[in-house]
């Protein structure tokens, strides 16, 4: 079948989303209103602005992104998109509109975190406010704003989280990540043989390759495999879902060392399914329907999701790839372009293999964001392959958004590798954003106005006819800013003077055990972060906590490792700080730090200042060099933008309302907090929760003191 064909037939599966349907009207009382557009909101992760030459960077090999590109020249390209530093906190601002420290979604969520630094069940989510517009509402693939049943103790909401966020269906992942690679490739060596997963042909690795062997499926099924069958039989096997069992037949009974519960980096997953009755699936790493290669099944999830929709009513679909996120492994050959450089004899450990794999890895997004269009009829293929994306043709807005800046191995230059991912330094904050649908005048469109992931909170309910100040209590305060009119007026002046990131330390148990040490060589720094070993080694990291480097009992802090190395004469690490933030104008940006000090314990606190630009192809970014506070002296316009950006972070940050007893957020302890109180206290054990305030990881009777001695508070701003 033709290209073209298989784009017709996708077209007439899924005309509930072209324009000019009457049943993609959704109509809501006696009196019809205009149709409400569809919302396919792709988040890219660890991907920033510096990867993609749509934006006028990507380095000195760009991949190759023809779809991603379509969607750009049919739309917005946002050119000064800021997110906060890491994922949990960027794709909390997306569906709450509120930066992190209103929130205490300071980091990326991890098992030990408390309730408190996950969204709360109480927030005014993007998906509650639309259903009152008769949104049907899904996530498909990961989002990372709650935590998992890796620790069940801070997991109130349990595997259902997504539902009782407000999500009517949530197909996808709990976790941060894909699990580091599988390198016994399935159990059928030992650990550490097979950097990528799978097993190499011989001529990539004499001693532990094969050319031939028997690739088992989870239920039994064996199929032989050969170089006649493929280039490499091993890694065939895995993009199939199977394992690989080098130089042997098939048995009728698979060999009892194979293991299909292991996790295999982005050949596997460990999925959660929410539906909208709130009953929960959880499926199993061996169920062979979520056994392949992640970009594909999340594509192929989110289309029979589309294409299974009451073309009745208005749906939104947050598709979150996971990809280009660590452990980083050669996506299937069948998804790269002709001349791919050949992958098949990587380690997967190199820079220069890195590399080469993360352009590979976004060619195969592309590619599947491609297909994702095509098959649920809101885009079609050329003659040539090629992309054609009218959205004045459909009822559906297309956006793309990166959730924080590129992972340090994976920058690419001009772009600060050791400033990048973590950091609100321009390469960890500064991230794509493209917009596309009917309502776009003059698409193609390149602009240079300040946006904050904070917005996509306002944008949604603007494309669903909603006005936040009338659709949330006036005691919510919200960050989101509008973002519409400048897809609708071309000439619409900036609505930001400035932009804010930040990043900090997520709630833990107070007094509890913290994360063990782990260095990461590419940004020189130790970071307590990561509850897990794989984890800290996944990111490629050194891990200087039990049974690692240090020795069996390993080290309790950052510090300690610091004088491990000074012992052996080796430098010294950075530590990552405790709070970062930034703040910017339209030339000058301000980054604030507090990094607790080993010799007083103190936090001491650090500023930096820069002079920015969004150039291309050699953006001005905030290098260590650049730092005017480093200078003798500031010149007066200096010291003016200085003076001003300091105020204006520290106003602020001093908009949050501090309210003690008030668990649901609306800033009155009342009967209403006891009731929130009770559920939690009954729930999980009486474990974390929202209403958790003296943060010991327990909702006990001290929690209720909280409420009982605050009762009859009223904390919200009065009218002026």
């Amino acid at each position: 079948m033709s290209v073209s064909c298989r784009a017709l037939l996708a077209c007439l599966a899924c005309t509930a989303v072209l324009a000019g349907c009457d049943s993609s009207r959704h109509t809501s009382g006696a009196d019809a209103g205009p149709a409400l557009p569809n919302i396919l909101f792709i988040v890219l992760d660890d991907l920033g602005v510096d990867q993609l030459p749509v934006f006028g960077y990507g380095g000195a090999t760009p991949p190759r992104t023809p779809n991603i590109d379509a969607i750009a020249q049919a739309g917005v390209r946002f050119r000064n998109a800021w997110s906060m530093p890491t994922c949990s906190p960027t794709r909390a601002t997306f569906f709450q509109g509120r930066y992190p420290f209103r929130t205490d979604v300071r980091n990326a969520i991890v098992s030990t975190d408390l309730a408190n630094s996950q969204v709360s069940p109480y927030e005014a989510t993007t998906p509650k406010l639309l259903r009152e517009k008769g949104y049907v509402n899904a996530v498909i693939g990961k989002m990372h704003i709650t935590g998992s049943d890796l620790n069940p103790a801070t997991h109130p909401l349990g595997d259902g989280a997504m539902h009782a966020l407000g999500w009517d269906y949530f197909e996808g992942y709990l976790d941060g990540g894909p699990y580091p690679i599988d390198t016994t490739a399935g159990g059928v060596a030992p650990a550490g043989t097979f950097g990528c997963g799978f097993v190499p042909a011989t001529r990539h690795n004499a001693a532990h390759g094969a050319d031939y062997g028997a690739c088992y499926q989870p239920d039994g099924r064996c199929a032989s495999l050969s170089l006649a069958d493929s280039d490499v039989p091993g890694r065939t096997c895995l993009e199939r879902g199977g394992i690989f069992d080098p130089a042997q037949s098939c048995r009728p009974t698979p060999p009892a060392h194979l293991d299909f519960s292991t996790q295999n980096g982005y050949y596997t997953g460990e999925w959660v399914i929410n539906r909208p009755d709130g009953s929960v699936e959880k499926v199993p790493v061996s169920d062979p329907r979520y056994r392949g290669y992640r970009s594909t099944i999340e594509t192929d999830r989110a289309i029979e999701w589309i294409r299974s929709r009451d073309p009745q009513r208005p749906w939104m679909l947050s598709l979150g790839y996971s990809a280009i996120h660590t452990p980083l492994q050669p996506p299937p050959q069948s998804l790269l372009h002709a001349g791919a450089a050949p992958t098949s004899g990587f380690t997967c450990s190199t820079v220069g293999e890195e590399r080469v794999l993360t352009n590979q890895m976004i060619e195969a997004m592309d590619r599947e964001i491609g297909r994702l269009l095509v098959e649920t009829g809101v885009a079609r293929y050329n003659d040539d392959g090629s992309l054609n994306y009218q959205p004045a043709a459909t009822n559906t807005v297309v956006i793309i958004m990166g959730d924080n800046g590129t992972y340090g191995p994976s920058v690419k230059a001009p772009f600060d590798p050791t400033r990048a991912k973590g950091f609100p330094y321009q390469s960890g904050v500064w991230v794509p954003l493209i917009v596309a649908g009917p309502m776009v005048a003059e698409p193609g469109r390149s602009l240079s106005h300040m946006v904050n992931s904070t917005d996509m909170y306002s944008l949604f309910a603007e494309l669903a006819g909603l006005d936040l100040a009338d659709a949330l209590p006036s005691s919510r305060q919200v960050d989101a800013q509008p973002l519409l009119p400048y897809l609708t007026d071309p000439a619409h002046p900036p609505v930001r003077s400035t932009n804010y990131t930040e990043m900090g330390t997520n709630l833990q148990p107070a007094g509890g055990e913290q994360p063990a040490p782990c260095a990461l060589p590419t940004y020189n720094i130790c970071v307590q972060l990561f509850p897990q070993q794989a984890v800290c080694e996944d990111q490629g990291g050194v891990w200087y906590g039990p049974g690692g480097v240090a020795g069996s009992n390993g080290l309790a802090s950052c510090c300690a490792v610091n004088e491990y190395r000074a012992a052996r004469g080796e430098s010294p690490l950075d530590l990552m700080p405790e709070s970062q933030r930034a703040i910017r104008n339209a030339s000058f940006k301000l980054v604030q730090k507090e990094t607790r000090s080993c010799v007083t314990g103190e936090l001491e606190v650090t500023e930096e200042l820069y002079q920015v630009d969004e150039a291309t192809p050699i953006p001005r970014l905030d290098y260590a060099l650049y730092d005017l506070l480093t200078r003798p002296e500031l010149t007066p316009e200096q010291q003016r933008n200085y003076a001003q950006l300091k105020t204006d972070i520290e106003s602020l940050r001093g908009t949050r309302v501090h309210c003690p007893g008030d668990g649901n957020l609306d800033l009155v302890v009342d009967a209403r907090d006891i009731e929130g109180w009770t559920r939690f206290n009954r729930e999980n054990g009486g474990r974390s929760s929202w209403y958790d305030f003296n943060l010991d990881g327990l909702t006990n009777e001290a929690d209720l003191e909280v409420i009982h001695r605050n009762m009859g508070r009223d904390c919200r701003p009065q009218a002026s």
